[in-house]
């Protein structure tokens, strides 16, 4: 499976872990505050809105323009920062940050942390 499918494999199982942990929203944050140009938008959105209303949004983008991933990732030093007080419900939200990271750094074991994820969050 190309890289890419397994990106939007692992964007479904991330809207599935936000919805799970109770962090996906259905009102969009303010042009305003998605406009911020800090990383991640630490200004004005928590890390779970940021995922949800940028970084899944431009994942799919690069996906349906047939554009390469970017090169690198550090989602899960930032997800385990954002979510360090609320261990028992991010567990989910970790297990995909880790197999993110993994896919886009291309570690040599991202198999696994697919094989995981896809365990947790298979669609039937």
């Amino acid at each position: 499976m190309h890289p890419t499918e397994h990106m939007h494999e692992l964007l479904a199982a991330l809207e599935l872990a936000l919805l799970e942990s109770g962090r996906w929203s259905e009102e969009s944050p303010s042009d305003t505050a998605l406009a911020s140009t800090e990383p991640f938008c630490v200004d004005t959105l928590h890390f779970h809105e940021w995922l949800q209303w940028v970084y899944i949004p431009k994942m799919r983008a690069f996906i349906a323009a047939h554009a390469a991933l970017p090169e690198r990732s550090g989602l899960l030093p930032m997800a385990e920062e954002a979510w360090k007080s609320d261990a028992h419900t991010s567990g989910g939200l970790l297990l995909v940050m880790r197999a993110l990271d993994a896919l886009v750094n291309g570690d040599a074991d991202y198999a696994q942390h697919l094989a995981l994820v896809e365990r947790r969050y298979r669609r039937h």
